[in-house]
């Protein structure tokens, strides 16, 4: 039987060989093991097989999580990857280390005026919607640079740099073409804020090219923790 740390196990050796592909250092590239729907469980059998890194979609979930483990297991470092309302900030800037898809000032505002004050600044990334698609979250690449200024204002958040969804598709061009306008955004948006370090873009199924484009952080869920069961997931985000 196949074990979540044999998995854990197959995709850190994926990265490794990504890396080495072209000619990247494979500890420059972080795993994200997106844990949203699985139970406590599985997130401690990663956790045993040395993850400490995991992504949440879903507050309420992603909360509860926490709150179950944050007195046995306090060094997880916790990722919220998923759209954000703002009736749901509060719980965000109060229990995440971690926000990947800020897109709106107001968002980032809310999120700074919540963030306690006995907790290291919120780390964000912009989220880009790469592909254009009106069923994806995120800003298009004009407005990035705005958006970076209004976040580099706020005290209580720390900007570490951008996110995004490309396409799910088999066309290796328009991968190619999507991941390399996210490359040249990052490399502007290090250019105004040299303390960005984190492109968080790549998943199972574009991790090689993500990587060789030089993605910082990929996200691997159901090829670490097995098909997701969608059934008792929030109805509201």
């Amino acid at each position: 039987m196949t074990t979540i740390a044999d998995r854990l196990a197959v995709a850190q050796s994926r990265i490794a060989q990504a890396a080495q592909k072209c000619a990247r250092l494979p500890h420059s590239i972080h795993l994200l093991a997106v844990s949203k729907t699985k139970p406590i469980a599985d997130i401690i059998a990663a956790y045993d097989a040395g993850q400490r890194c995991f992504g949440e979609n879903y507050v309420q979930e992603g909360v509860t999580k926490i709150e179950s483990l944050k007195t046995t297991h306090p060094d997880i470092e916790w990722h919220f990857i998923g759209p954000l309302q703002s009736n749901k900030t509060t719980l965000v800037a109060q229990h995440f280390d971690w926000m990947h898809t800020l897109s709106r000032e107001k968002i980032a505002l809310r999120l700074n005026e919540q963030r306690p004050a006995n907790l290291a600044p919120l780390n964000v990334c912009i989220q880009i919607n790469i592909s254009d698609e009106d069923t994806k979250s995120g800003i298009n690449a004009q407005q990035m640079l705005p958006l970076a200024n209004s976040i580099s204002q706020l005290p209580q958040l720390r900007l570490r740099g951008l996110m995004a969804i490309p396409s799910a598709t088999d066309d290796t061009e328009q991968q190619t073409r999507e991941l390399s306008e996210l490359k040249h955004l990052f490399d502007t948006l290090k250019q105004h804020y040299p303390d960005v370090d984190t492109l968080s873009m790549g998943m199972s199924n574009d991790l090689d090219l993500a990587i060789a484009y030089g993605s910082t952080m990929v996200r691997i869920g159901s090829a670490i923790f097995g098909e997701r069961d969608y059934s008792s997931k929030e109805t509201t985000i």
